[in-house]
């Protein structure tokens, strides 16, 4: 019984060195990992407060130990899409600029043309029977100018800004465009240009906002006619599967293909000096883009120097 006893204490004596050995084996691997953990939040800091200063071109910077990996690419996604965000923001606040002192340039051309006039007539030319309606109709046309360079201002800002409402229904195609070329073949007869249209099935619909496509087809008309100084503008209407493509053709000087992707872009002008001579504010290509846009399509343009452009897009039947 003694004897049991005394092998009973020596096991339990063993037992207990036994746990004081695995107890302080714990606390050492406890004290290790802590200094572990506190050297990866020390590194966690230090490449937050790099980002923070901005001391970080790109996120193949940001580097961790092997055991932070899913952290380390957690960081880079934010960092890269912050450096996105950014740059986005940048580009936007160059555009604003780019397109305030656009506005200010087009705005001060007809401003300082109609201010001219004016004191010219009230120097003593509006006592000219020679020179007064001359000049009253020259600001008449820059006051005009003036009116559809700030609607079209009105225009551009609505769509950009998503207030711009479309309603879409279904219309008929050959009763809509014979009313619009109708209505534009004045312009074309002055210049001697023929505006041809030829009509096509009478009950032939797309789908669409009727009043928001009439500002693409007369932009795409006028425009046609404007660069076309002999031959002809043709409206043509293509019926195919699901589809009306819509074309306009003109004769005109061309578009060379260096510039036929700028075109769209708000005030681009491939001849500034021509363009302001036969009239236009800058962005009716640009709001025609948007309205073809918003109905699920685009403005293709092919072209040649010297020989014509076509503008064309389609709608769905």
């Amino acid at each position: 019984m003694a004897a049991s006893i005394l092998i009973l204490v020596d096991n339990l004596q063993t037992a207990l060195i036994l746990i004081f050995i695995l107890l302080t084996a714990g606390f050492v691997a406890i004290n290790l990992m802590g200094l572990k953990r506190d050297e990866e939040l020390e590194e966690i800091k230090k490449i937050i407060n790099n980002i923070r200063k901005h001391r970080y071109i790109s996120s193949d910077e940001i580097v961790l130990n092997n055991n932070l990996s899913a952290l380390e690419s957690a960081i880079k996604k934010m960092f890269q899409k912050s450096m996105d965000d950014i740059g986005h923001l940048k580009k936007l606040q160059l555009m604003r600029s780019q397109f305030i002192a656009n506005v200010s340039h087009e705005l001060r051309t007809p401003i300082f043309t109609i201010q001219g006039y004016i004191e010219t007539l009230l120097d003593g030319a509006v006592n000219d029977p020679k020179v007064n309606l001359h000049f009253l109709e020259k600001a008449k046309q820059h006051t005009i100018n003036l009116s559809n360079l700030l609607n079209d201002l009105i225009d551009i800002s609505m769509i950009e800004s998503g207030e711009m409402r479309m309603s879409y229904r279904y219309f008929k195609v050959d009763e809509y465009l014979s009313a619009i070329v109708n209505q534009l073949k004045p312009l074309a007869n002055e210049k001697g240009i023929e505006l041809n249209y030829n009509p096509v099935e009478e009950n032939l619909e797309v789908f669409g906002d009727r009043d928001k496509l009439k500002q693409v087809f007369v932009n795409l008309i006028q425009n046609a006619v404007k660069y076309t100084e002999e031959g002809k503008v043709e409206v043509i209407v293509e019926d195919e599967k699901d589809s009306v493509r819509f074309v306009i053709k003109d004769t005109g000087i061309g578009i060379p293909e260096e510039y036929q992707k700028r075109i769209f872009e708000r005030f681009y002008r491939v001849d500034k000096a021509r363009s302001r001579s036969v009239g236009g504010t800058g962005l009716g290509l640009a709001i025609a883009k948007h309205i073809v846009e918003a109905h699920g399509t685009q403005i293709d343009v092919e072209s040649e120097p010297g020989k014509g452009s076509e503008f064309s897009f389609r709608l769905k039947k």
